[in-house]
């Protein structure tokens, strides 16, 4: 709110009672009163119905972008307006907080425990969360769905601010992925009757282990809600397509060796000159560059990590290299394991069988471009976008290992991702909103 309002001129907030718990009041907006008709904030007091009420009048008479808040469990006070406002199909916001069981302080009164459940029962207003993560989906019966999503947090680090000049914003996130969220909230908001379903997933922990990922999360916990014909995440390609990703598996290989002192090597072996030979024939990978779909992917396989020594006068017995192995969509997991391991082979003592220790510890999978599927045809061929591979791994490959054609198309520079200097301008944002705004109204 704090980085719109400022730019929303038709923006008008409020809250009953509760402005310093929920922050709803931003820096820039003066409280609308009888001695203030220019401000843009209204205090309602504790009258939750009616602000709601005069929320959908201020909406239905346009030019104005209502919103206002209280707590997730007031309402029931407030649930008349919002079942109408679902009803009518007025684009009045209302931002309700506190929605966790877990509280404290107010105690049992103030928990929201049936409240979620009693809005999904309100006809149009489809509301899912799971976790921290929050689904909102169509049911017009439209011949495909189409599912957007994005992740709603950021790499940690920054505490500048943001700031925005001109047509440029500045600011941790904007560019991975803010610029592509608001995209889709906009498309949201303008876009009143799509010419397919829409499925508006909004995912956390991204930018953290795979483990938390809020996208694994609602496939474990609720796989029905992220069903769909294809899936676009707005991360930040600079208006292209990327399609695909190749996967990505790390092997932790162990060379054994025979402990002596330094003194008399020769009556040791040394397992840390045994990765020499392996090292470099990493640096002399034969990659191969596989087309798939029309998109030219780039194998690697690079050692990444080397442990080994015991102490300064001893031959060490043991040696460790950590090697990342990343292969085109064109090969399943198991072949492109199997790849590594034979690569591997030549260096390690009875192949993998004796003291030497070949393991996978971790692997996330390829995912193919989809690129043939209508839909994404139709936006590539309108728009003359590029499409080119995706050689690092992303989310698509959730919605690939689930038979649905995902592929990246956002409005930031990827370049300018995690660096002091992220920042977005205007133009891109414009160029991908329009882009995904003609799918959503004409489909394929």
């Amino acid at each position: 709110l704090e980085v719109l309002n400022p730019i929303l001129p038709e923006t008008v907030g409020g809250l009953a009672d509760l402005t310093g718990s929920n922050n709803t009041k931003t820096s820039d907006l003066g409280v609308f009163d009888v001695d203030n008709r220019g401000g843009r904030y209204v205090y309602w007091g504790i009258r939750e119905h009616g602000m709601a009420a005069a929320m959908n009048g201020m909406a239905l008479h346009g030019g104005i972008r209502p919103y206002g808040g209280t707590f997730m469990c007031f309402t029931d006070y407030a649930r008349p307006s919002m079942r109408l406002a679902a009803l009518m199909q007025i684009p009045t916001a209302f931002v309700m907080t506190h929605d966790s069981i877990g509280l404290g302080e107010d105690g049992p009164t103030h928990q929201p425990v049936e409240h979620l459940i009693s809005l999904r029962a309100i006809p149009g207003l489809a509301v899912d969360r799971i976790g921290d993560n929050l689904v909102a989906r169509t049911d017009l019966g439209r011949g495909h769905r189409l599912i957007l999503a994005g992740h709603t947090d950021t790499v940690p680090g920054d505490t500048s601010g943001s700031r925005l000049d001109g047509d440029v914003l500045w600011g941790l996130g904007t560019t991975d992925m803010k610029g592509g969220l608001a995209v889709m909230l906009e498309l949201a908001r303008v876009v009143r009757e799509p010419a397919v379903d829409v499925t508006w997933v909004f995912y956390a922990r991204e930018e953290v282990a795979m483990l938390h990922n809020g996208l694994r999360e609602l496939f474990a916990e609720a796989p029905e809600l992220l069903a769909g014909d294809v899936a676009i995440l707005g991360e930040p390609t600079a208006g292209a397509i990327e399609a695909g990703c190749q996967g990505t598996m790390r092997f932790e290989v162990t060379l054994a060796g025979v402990r002596a002192h330094t003194a008399r090597p020769w009556m040791g072996r040394n397992a840390v000159h045994r990765l020499g030979t392996l090292l470099t024939a990493l640096e002399a990978y034969p990659h191969r560059e596989p087309v798939v779909d029309g998109c030219r992917y780039r194998e690697a396989l690079q050692a990444v990590h080397v442990e080994g020594g015991v102490a300064g006068n001893v031959v060490p017995d043991s040696a460790m290299v950590r090697i990342n192995h990343r292969y085109a969509p064109d090969r399943t997991g198991a072949e492109a394991e199997a790849h590594v391991r034979e690569f591997l082979a030549p260096f390690l003592d009875g192949g993998d069988s004796g003291g030497d220790v070949v393991e996978l510890v971790d692997h996330s999978p390829a995912a193919p471009p989809g690129m043939s599927h209508p839909l994404l045809r139709a936006i590539t061929d309108r728009h003359h976008l590029e499409v080119r591979a995706k050689l690092g791994w992303t989310d698509v490959a959730f919605f690939a290992e689930h038979g649905v054609p995902a592929v990246n198309l956002g409005p930031g520079e990827p370049t300018l991702a995690h660096t002091a200097g992220e920042c977005l301008e205007r133009a891109p944002l414009e160029s991908c909103f329009t882009i995904l705004r003609d799918l959503l109204e004409h489909g394929a």
